[in-house]
């Protein structure tokens, strides 16, 4: 079993795509690691050898990676909320902050609906 950065990559998937399941490398930085220490990105992960395991332990290294950019990330937002704009005010609210319309969707940000019924008026 590869572990890296604190993360268990699955044995059986491509090298450059198990390489995607630490936090901070997607497919063009895991690429990047694996063309660096001169390893084939077809070979499975569970056939990556001591040395090679190592190299990419050492090229992984390098780069922020899970808890450390996590709570990089964190304290922008923090920051944003803390000033007051715009952005910050919209992760303070829990709404969409790319400017995308809120009449219909974005039920990912605001949460899933809770119907309340209407008082029925009485008739005299």
């Amino acid at each position: 079993m590869a572990r890296i950065a604190g993360i268990d990559l699955p044995k059986h998937k491509r090298g450059v795509i198990g390489l995607t399941y630490i936090y901070g490398i997607g497919r063009s930085t895991s690429k990047k690691i694996l063309t660096k220490n001169g390893i084939d990105e077809n070979i499975k992960v569970q056939d990556w050898n001591d040395d090679q395991l190592s190299a990419i332990r050492s090229s992984v290294n390098e780069v922020k990676t899970e808890g450390q950019l996590r709570s990089e990330v964190q304290i922008n937002i923090k920051r944003l909320m803390d000033i007051g704009c715009y952005r910050g005010i919209r992760h303070r609210a829990g709404l969409p902050l790319r400017g995308q319309h809120t009449k219909n969707n974005s039920r990912t940000r605001k949460g899933k609906r809770k119907t309340v019924a209407n008082k029925k008026k009485v008739t005299k």
